[in-house]
């Protein structure tokens, strides 16, 4: 599996994150859809991998600068027909490794509330992830499980 800075432009990046959007939408009211479509994840403060192996993409996943010592796990997708080949566990402590790196105090994330979110907020929580409440822009939602991981020992 590789693992890479992804531009973007590929047809099987559109259409992995089309199935998220969709996805997303089928599962949680407009207004609790927190995902990123084409356009945002573009943003400077955004840094979109891809997971591949050869030419198959495996999945996806976004970090999200809040400020200098906060980062935001965005778009972390797999393609349904590829599930539980570890690529999320990849593509989650690959993006764990680069908030270190650039001396994130703590990595946070909004995900569903729904049954459908449980093996994501599973993945989470074997990386060490806690429930938290909002943060950033998030309002508190019932649709919404908000959930940080310190990255740093002294981080209040």
């Amino acid at each position: 599996m590789k693992i890479e800075i992804d531009d973007l432009s590929r047809p099987e990046i559109h259409d992995l994150l089309n199935e998220h959007l969709q996805n997303m939408h089928a599962l949680s009211p407009p207004e609790s859809v927190h995902a990123l479509d084409l356009e945002k994840l573009r943003k400077p403060e955004i840094t979109f991998w891809s997971a591949w192996d050869g030419s198959l993409l495996l999945g996806c996943g976004a970090l999200k600068e809040l400020d200098s010592r906060h980062g935001e796990v965005k778009s972390m997708r797999t393609p349904s027909a590829l599930r539980r080949r570890g690529a999320g566990q990849a593509i989650l402590a690959h993006i764990i490794a680069v908030a270190r790196s650039r001396a994130y105090e703590r990595l946070s994330l909004e995900t569903g509330s729904q049954d459908a979110f449980e093996p994501a907020q599973k993945l989470y929580e074997s990386f060490g992830f806690e429930h938290c409440g909002p943060f950033g822009d998030y309002a508190q939602d019932p649709n919404s499980v908000f959930m940080s991981l310190l990255l740093r020992q002294d981080a209040a």
